[in-house]
């Protein structure tokens, strides 16, 4: 009998990602990617950006590298400011129409840069480094494992509304 390799097993969960990012985002315009459905609702834009956002601030954490939001020009293409802390948690209505990125691509591209470096450092890890406690702010404290579940959750949950939106699009 096989042993799961664990280091196989996020890679393969995280790769699930981006295909989904793709069917949400592909061939819209930008101003289809920020068309919200309701008064205080989230747009494709908003929820894609929102996602990787967050894989970036907790993996660049985790592994104790600079944000690459922060070392790179993200911000500019998508109308923000370079703040490392922000990553869409608590936005207001406001805060959420800032984010207006010119097109598919620069989300797709973001994602891509993000998810290449998370996928770099996953395969690296062990069955041990998992039990690693992360945030100690919790209780129980917050282990690796738990912690790299509870980002890719937070990117299904986001790819699959976001593919919602994209499909109360009025038809082209």
């Amino acid at each position: 009998m096989r042993t799961v390799d664990i280091a196989e097993l996020l890679v393969e969960m995280y790769g699930r990602v981006p295909e989904e990012i793709h069917g949400a985002v592909d061939g819209l315009s930008a101003d289809e990617l920020t068309a919200r459905p309701a008064p205080g609702a989230n747009s494709i834009a908003w929820l894609v950006w929102h996602l990787t956002r967050v894989q970036d601030e907790h993996v660049a954490e985790l592994i104790g590298v600079e944000q690459l939001w922060v070392e790179e020009p993200w911000p500019e293409q998508f109308g923000l400011p370079a703040d490392p802390h922000d990553t869409g948690y608590g936005h207001t209505t406001e805060q959420v129409a800032a984010v207006r990125p010119d097109g598919p691509d620069v989300l797709v591209e973001y994602y891509g840069a993000v998810a290449a470096r998370t996928t770099a450092w996953l395969a690296t890890l062990t069955p041990d480094d998992l039990d690693r406690i992360v945030d100690e702010r919790w209780d129980p404290p917050v282990t690796l494992g738990v912690r790299l579940v509870s980002i890719v959750d937070d990117h299904i949950q986001h790819a699959g509304q976001a593919a919602y939106v994209r499909g109360l699009l009025p038809p082209r």
